[in-house]
């Protein structure tokens, strides 16, 4: 947890809040792909 703040804050030093605006965007893109990875496996049968 330390080195994701840590990060975050290097990067809001270095890119601005465009660049923070980035990462955000880029974590949700990632978010997104896994829920939709979790229904594909849920709707073949594929569970726990």
């Amino acid at each position: 947890m330390v080195s994701d703040v840590t990060l975050a804050s290097v990067a809001v030093r270095v890119f601005g809040r465009d660049g923070v605006l980035l990462l955000r965007k880029v974590a949700a893109a990632g978010v997104r792909a896994g829920i939709s990875e979790l229904r594909r496996h849920a709707s073949r049968g594929e569970g726990r």
